[in-house]
């Protein structure tokens, strides 16, 4: 979760201010209530929790324990790299978690790049499905979730249960895992925040929509977002 995913540069997206009746978000009446619910609650909650997680962190601290639910998330990346027939990364992100959950203290250092297995954008099961020709479907944010589209939502139900820490027995500290996980990641993007340009809504929609298409296509189309793609 990661990167759930971070999506932001400092390019602006003048021509989207209020861009109503944008194709690609028909349901933008109930998208907008339901991005203002989520922003509610990240502002009161989420977002006070994470200034002081990284008030109190040490940098570097701060870092490892980003790596760590990253490395995690490598078990993800491999899945879809095979169901995608990438074999090759699915050996270099293989190759990652094997060597950063050893050397690298369960991922809290990238040992992994140094031995010449780089970290690629990541894979998740939606792509999967983009892959094999499921279609996007219209934009949604989901309930505390946030952006996404009909095609990923439901996908992200496949993700979860592949996710190694599914497989902790007891309840109380897998939540208490997922729950750092989400404050770890909220916290990542406090820098981002900065970025938005014009309407926040249509800004973020707007990323989200355009860093899926280059991950679907590997690159194959411009990403003006790609320095925060977990935003």
């Amino acid at each position: 979760m990661k990167k759930i995913v971070l999506l932001l540069t400092g390019v602006m997206l003048s021509t989207h201010v209020f861009a109503a009746g944008n194709p690609d978000d028909p349901w933008e009446g109930f998208n907008r209530k339901m991005f203002a619910f989520n922003d509610t609650v990240d502002t009161y909650t989420l977002k006070p929790i994470a200034k002081g997680y990284r008030a109190v962190t040490p940098d570097p601290v701060e870092r490892g324990v980003s790596r760590m639910f990253s490395n995690v998330g490598e078990v993800v990346n491999v899945f879809n790299d095979l169901l995608q027939g990438k074999f090759r990364q699915a050996g270099n992100d293989t190759g990652r978690f094997v060597i950063n959950t050893t050397i690298g203290l369960v991922g809290f250092f990238d040992v992994a790049d140094h031995f010449g297995l780089p970290k690629n954008d990541g894979e998740d099961f939606g792509q999967t499905l983009g892959v094999w020709g499921v279609d996007s479907g219209p934009y949604l944010v989901l309930p505390l979730i946030g952006p996404s589209t009909v095609r990923d939502g439901p996908a992200r139900i496949v993700d979860w249960f592949i996710n190694p820490i599914n497989e902790i027995d007891h309840v109380p500290t897998r939540n208490q895992i997922y729950g750092a996980e989400v404050i770890s990641t909220r916290a990542d993007l406090l820098e981002a925040e900065k970025f938005v340009r014009g309407e926040r809504y249509s800004f973020i929609r707007d990323a989200y929509l355009q860093r899926r298409k280059f991950l679907l296509t590997d690159g194959g189309v411009e990403d003006d977002f790609g320095d925060y793609k977990d935003f």
